[in-house]
């Protein structure tokens, strides 16, 4: 009782518990406050590191009140909602909130004719990974990518995690298409390096999507689209690598969105024949049997090549109702040859990916009386890149069904 208000303050200095950057300024705000005589409340962080809410009241005989409330756990709790709102909570990268504000920031520096490049990236065959080691060592791998890609930009890029195994730069430079391609490359690379993840080496590849800002876009939203356009088509010309957007893609895309609805309706609306391709016996040059062949005959477009529409197949699903129409097809219509020709049917890794594939094919041979020695399945050695262990029990199930064999595609190798 009786202290005056400067010796506690020189009491907190001398026991190492004031705010602010120096002694003297705390000394001279906190002097100044009680000056003012008005009510007031602020937060205070300490030198000790905890934060104090600090509220000023003045009385009535000149004297004043003030309340301290320990804040520091909550102020840490809050502090964590906050970055949890703009981060990703595995990796510490920003997410797609955050990205999204920083790429509306650029975009608003692009009116002052700077440029900048949104590169999106994603993790080639990461199912692979989640399906045989499990997702604590996909995410393991995650975080060891989104070191390497953070390794890769310079302190005013943003590295970001979109999701999944998606993930996106923001570039900023003068020469901003040569230089998101050398960052690309530099990218590629580093997601290359081989990574030891549970006593395995895993060599994992990326595709990257790259779009200029502002030639290709004035908002986040058609630059992220555009992005993904790019992504998509890197993808088809064989992953690992990188590609700028162009305008084709555009119509492209748009097209294959348009052929995969069309898709959804040609099943029903009975679009779909089966050509039958001879298979010849060298040794004795016989027909030993036919290979189904889908066709698909569209109202407007005519014959769509299936280069076309089974990878949209695939992609969507679709593939699935579509082989077990062929699978029924095919049997219907070999039960009606001669007793020593065959029928071979091909397999969509997709189809082997469902765990019905042995009920439908009992189906399909049940359903027509085709002799289970007359179906041959076509299988792709792609079959064997995801869950190894199930797919050779199927194998073995299929075995005792119907015949299989090997057709090794160069475009089904994994590259």
């Amino acid at each position: 009782p009786g202290t005056l208000f400067r010796k506690v303050l020189e009491y907190r200095v001398a026991s190492n518990i004031y705010a602010g950057d120096t002694p003297e300024e705390y000394i001279k705000d906190a002097c100044e406050a009680v000056a003012k005589s008005v009510a007031s409340k602020q937060v205070l962080e300490l030198s000790n590191g905890r934060v104090v809410e600090i509220a000023y009241q003045p009385m009535s005989d000149g004297g004043w009140l003030d309340t301290h409330e320990d804040i520091t756990e909550y102020s840490r709790i809050q502090e964590r909602i906050a970055h949890l709102a703009y981060h990703d909570a595995l990796t510490g990268l920003a997410n797609r909130v955050l990205l999204g504000e920083q790429v509306q920031q650029q975009l608003k520096r692009t009116r002052r004719k700077d440029t900048f490049a949104l590169l999106c990236l994603d993790l080639d065959d990461f199912k692979d990974i989640n399906d045989t080691l499990g997702h604590v060592a996909g995410d393991r791998l995650l975080k060891i990518v989104s070191d390497r890609l953070q390794s890769c930009v310079c302190e005013r890029d943003m590295v970001a995690r979109l999701g999944g195994d998606e993930f996106a730069i923001v570039h900023t430079s003068k020469q901003s298409l040569k230089d998101a391609a050398l960052l690309a490359e530099r990218v590629c690379s580093a997601v290359r390096a081989p990574i030891l993840l549970e006593q395995n080496e895993i060599v994992m590849g990326v595709s990257v999507g790259i779009v200029v800002a502002p030639k290709d876009g004035h908002d986040y939203e058609t630059l992220l689209k555009k992005a993904d356009m790019a992504l998509y088509q890197t993808k088809q010309n064989g992953r690992g690598t990188y590609c700028f957007f162009e305008p084709a893609m555009e119509a492209s895309v748009k097209d294959r969105h348009a052929l995969a609805l069309d898709l959804r309706k040609a099943l029903a609306a009975d679009q779909f024949e089966l050509y039958y391709q001879p298979l010849i016996n060298l040794q004795d040059n016989r027909v030993g049997g036919f290979e189904a062949l889908l066709r698909w005959h569209h109202p407007e477009r005519g014959m769509v090549s299936p280069i076309d529409f089974i990878p949209i197949a695939e992609d969507t699903g679709l593939i699935v109702q579509i082989g077990e129409w062929v699978l029924h097809q095919a049997c219907a219509t070999a039960v009606n040859w001669p007793d020593d020709i065959k029928v071979a049917v091909n397999i969509s890794p997709v189809q082997f990916r469902r765990s019905n594939l042995l009920r439908v094919v009992k189906e399909a041979l049940a359903t027509s009386g085709l002799p289970a020695s007359r179906l041959e399945i076509e299988i792709t050695e792609s079959v064997m890149i995801e869950d190894k262990d199930a797919i050779v029990k199927l194998l073995h199930q299929l075995r005792w069904v119907c015949r299989y064999r090997w057709m090794i595609s160069v475009l089904d190798i994994p590259r």
